[in-house]
């Protein structure tokens, strides 16, 4: 490989290249990256960068460090186009890097190997993971920090394909990590670090190697408990916690020592060794195997985690002003990016009681939900990829960024999960000090602990709430804004003790003086209060739901005042907590009065913002909610809206098929955010305006139906579950128009119908399989033009409804939209009746009364009396499903009737004796209701 040599003025031009690269000129800039592109098209690329890292030494630092991290990013993004001979020169160049007196340049080299090992796969470079252990003995202190870090990085990046790693019959962990134990006691603390970093990574995964060693591991982790610098201490902390969570029966011998130490490291000075220390007690509280040994502990373990979560001074500067600020507009680095993925089409649940459950369990909060709960999502100290979820994301804000006193507050929580009301008589009376201190910094951190306790301790709390509450008002006054915002995220997590007692003397004395407090925090003149009161609010909206529509006039004024006062951030809040109101009072939002009051502001929004405006996303996402919640009110305003979003459509589709038609353009995709808030808009429309919204199908221009297909076969999935819950909901109100075309939609729905889901496709499946339903009832009775497709959507269906890890709304779909083919289609759909029976009934059985459940029964109904013999097997579970109903409609109900007296007669005799063998309460309600 030694044998290639650059060509002169190639190189030449590269050295100058890296050479300007420092400019800050942006032109100068956009230049180098042209040139740079079209020169990284070579085949032998990456040599030039490797040749001016390693060899040119004439050259300035900054020259060859551009060099080294473009090969590294180089060989990461682009390794397929590089040649086996070019891998291979590289590999013979790189690895006497690591011994470069230069700081810049020995990091660089670390990156660049660490990535190279990744592309080639350890086992085909040998010689780099033994050039890599021997430099971890090197008397160089710079060498073994540098072979250090690279195997730190490596560990990292691949732990997996390292453990999986065999050479000639030797694991190469079985080497390493007795050498990273070696080095975890070097002088330097650089080299301990990268150890103790590098064997974290084992611990996670549950190495063999690991396995092995975990013994002089642990050992080794309580010798350097006591190292004298922070960063050390830190690795230690977080490598206990893995340790805890892979191998705790290693620890549980140690205990006492273990929580000493925690304890003592929860309140280290150095705040990254406190909030790791902080980590172990969320982790062991989450282990529910390993929750009840922290019993003992919890006297001394809470009141440690409540001083915790006193703002620190570093958090406070963090923070930053706090005063008024109402007035100031926002910087774009205030604004977090936000996901949109679309809707999905549920059922409604009975509540436990109501369902007659067999059995009810506490429900364990995982981690992700404590990150949602109490993480912002783009700390970049976060460790867990979590989805996604961004309904939390109001208590983020209010918290900060994960930090020691948010990690102590959720580790509290899952303490009140876990132990319930065991942990109030040891933090009652540390709340009650914090509660009425004069120090704000206190009053604060008693308030968010308080809030933290809410769903483990709510029962215990109860009986104090009366007490609490009024007082939790009066903070809300409180002069420092930091006191004010958390108390209405505190208020916020205890909504649902309002929404249980919503008489007129508790609603007085509790709820309305609640309500009133957030409105007016809804219109502080701190930008931070304003987001925890709109959020809090938001929430108090959720739990009371239709209960709130008394207060409708208030509420309308404050949002309406709020939004001239909002600047862009607290503006996404804003129209969350609209868009949420008309979710929760549905159709009260229908009074003419309410309707020019909410959408004077709206439609000044509407119309100041152009189609590819951002901040147009989030109105339309909230006005989906309100054309529904209007209802027919909404029809004076529907025809620009329904026209907007239709144009945005149109417009984003042909700027799609513009940019993949014209790759070299170097033109991005459209936002297909924009794509997904117009049709859901339209799905909104759709169900507010019902039959009157064929007219704007049929008229506006351009055409909206044509434009559907694109969207149905989407290559991004959030498109197509968001164009098949529209088609489902035009099949409702259009069905005139929609009828021409589904000839060729309906194989587009049939092929999302799949009993393999994967998560990013399951909403589709979902919304595609409740639009056949929708579909199926619309054309009705043995429709010819229908029955076609019913043979080859009952089988799919059928396959989704019996698979054995079919998510439950999902299941529920699919048996809604079965029973409509078997009422449109009785002769096809009945014959399979005792395939799906029972996993039909068991899907359905816990479903609230609703059109869609009567629908439904409706067809099963007409399929058991097409073949009644296809339901003799199943008949308990039908029996069960029928009684679970709490008021059928009056033709239902005597469809019920029919087949359960018919069931009695065909079996004569021994129906006293098939009915014994049900449970007694399906028996009761047989007899109460039935008379059989």
């Amino acid at each position: 490989m030694s044998a290639w040599s650059p060509q002169p003025d190639g190189l030449t031009e590269l050295i100058e290249l890296f050479r300007q690269s420092t400019s800050t000129d942006r032109d100068t800039q956009r230049q180098i990256a042209q040139r740079l592109d079209a020169i990284s098209q070579i085949p032998d690329y990456v040599n030039y960068l490797v040749l001016v890292f390693v060899q040119m030494t004439q050259e300035q630092v900054s020259t060859r460090s551009v060099a080294g991290l473009l090969a590294k990013n180089h060989l990461f993004y682009n390794h397929q186009r590089v040649s086996p001979e070019s891998m291979e020169y590289v590999k013979s160049m790189i690895l006497p890097a690591l011994s470069f007196q230069d700081t810049v340049l020995r990091n660089v080299a670390t990156q660049l190997i660490s990535v190279l090992i990744q592309v080639v796969k350890p086992a085909n470079w040998v010689d780099a993971l033994s050039v890599l252990m021997q430099a971890t003995d090197s008397a160089n202190v710079d060498e073994c920090e540098a072979a250090l870090s690279t195997l730190a990085k490596i560990s990292e990046d691949m732990p997996e394909q390292m453990d999986a790693c065999e050479i000639n019959g030797v694991r190469p962990l079985d080497v390493l990590i007795p050498k990273l134990l070696q080095c975890t006691t070097h002088a330097d603390p650089r080299i301990r670090v990268h150890a103790l970093n590098s064997l974290n990574q084992y611990i996670q995964i549950g190495s063999m190697s690991m396995n092995a060693n975990v013994d002089a591991y642990v050992a080794t982790l309580f010798q350097r408990a006591s190292d004298d610098r922070p960063v050390v201490r830190k690795y230690v902390c977080k490598a206990l916690v893995f340790v805890l969570s892979t191998w705790p029966e290693k620890l549980i011998p140690e205990m006492n020592s273990l929580v000493e130490y925690m304890l003592y490291s929860s309140q280290d000075k150095d705040e990254d060794v406190a909030l790791e220390a902080a980590e172990f007690w969320l982790q062991f509280a989450e282990e529910s195997q390993l929750a009840d040994q922290l019993r003992p502990y919890l006297p001394r373990v809470i009141p440690v985690l409540l001083n915790c979560m006193v703002y620190s001074e570093l958090s406070l500067l963090m923070l930053g002003e706090t005063n008024d600020d109402a007035a100031q507009p926002d910087r774009p680095e205030d604004i977090k990016p936000r996901h949109y993925g679309g809707t999905t089409h549920r059922s409604e649940h009975l509540p436990n009681e109501q369902a007659n459950a067999a059995a009810t369990s506490s429900t364990h909060k995982s981690r992700a939900a404590i990150d949602a709960d109490f993480e912002d999502e783009n700390d970049e100290n976060d460790d867990d990829d979590d989805d996604d979820d961004d309904d939390d994301d109001d208590d983020d804000d209010v918290l900060g960024s994960w930090n020691l006193r948010k990690c102590s507050a959720a580790a509290l929580d899952v303490l009140a999960v876990h132990f319930g009301e065991e942990i109030l008589p040891t933090l009652l009376p540390l709340l009650k000090e914090r509660l009425f201190a004069e120090d704000w910094i206190q009053r604060e951190a008693g308030i968010l602990a308080l809030g933290a306790i809410a769903e483990g301790c709510m029962s215990g709390i109860v009986p104090h709430l009366p007490t609490l509450v009024p007082m939790l008002i009066n903070m809300l006054q409180d002069k420092q804004p930091l006191v004010r915002s958390i108390t209405c995220w505190t208020l916020g997590r205890y909504s649902s003790w309002f929404a249980d007692n919503m008489s007129s003397e508790h609603a007085q004395q509790y709820f309305v003086p609640t309500l009133e407090g957030l409105l007016n925090k809804v219109l502080d003149n701190n930008k931070r209060v304003q987001e925890a009161g709109c959020s809090a609010f938001a929430t108090l909206e959720e739990e009371v739901g239709a209960a709130l529509a008394p207060y409708l006039g208030p509420v309308l004024q404050t949002l309406v005042t709020a939004f001239d006062r909002y600047h862009q951030k607290n503006m996404l809040i804003l129209y969350d907590a609209v868009g949420t109101l008309a979710d929760s009072v549905g159709s009260a939002l229908n009074q003419p009065e309410y309707i020019e009051v909410l959408m004077a502001p709206l439609n000044a929004k509407w119309t100041s913002l152009h189609d590819t405006d951002p901040d147009l996303i989030p109105l339309l996402e909230c006005l989906a909610s309100v054309t529904i919640a209007m209802g027919q009110g909404f029809t004076q305003h529907a025809l620009p809206v329904y026209q907007r979003c239709v144009s945005i459509i149109h417009a984003n589709l042909q700027a799609y098929q513009h940019a993949i038609s014209h790759p070299d353009a170097d033109e991005d995709l459209p936002d297909r955010t924009f794509l997904i808030v117009a049709l859901d808009l339209l799905s909104g429309l759709s169900q507010g305006l019902g039959a009157n919204m064929a007219q704007l199908v049929a008229n506006g221009q351009p055409l909206l139906l044509p434009q559907l297909q694109p969207c149905l076969t989407n290559s991004e999935a959030p498109v197509r579950q968001s164009a098949y819950a529209l088609l489902g909901d035009l099949a409702i109100s259009s069905f005139s128009e929609l009828r021409p075309f589904l000839p060729t939609y309906m194989p587009l729905l049939l092929s999302q119908l799949d009993s393999e889901q994967k998560h990013e496709t399951l909403s589709v499946c979902n919304n595609a399989t409740w639009a056949a339903g929708e579909i199926a009832l619309q054309y009705g009775r043995d429709d010819p033009e229908f029955q076609p497709w019913v043979s080859e959507l009952l089988a799919k269906l059928i396959a989704i409804l019996r698979h054995p890890k079919c998510v439950q709304s999902l299941s529920e779909n699919a048996a809604v939209t079965i029973g409509r083919l078997g009422f449109v289609a009785p002769q096809i759909v009945a014959p399979h009746l005792s395939v799906f029976l029972e996993p039909w009934c068991q899907a359905l059985w816990d479903i609230k009364d609703n059109e869609e459940k009567s629908s439904a029964f409706m067809g099963l109904c007409e399929m058991i009396r097409t073949n009644p013999q296809g339901a003799t097997q199943g008949f308990a579970y039908f029996c069960n499903a029928v009684v679970r109903w709490q008021k059928p409609s009056a033709e239902l109900n005597e469809r019920f009737a029919e087949i359960l007296h018919g069931f009695r007669q065909m079996s004569g005799d021994k129906w006293p004796e098939t009915k014994a063998q049900f449970p007694m309460v399906i028996q009761q309600r047989l007899e109460e209701r039935y008379g059989v």
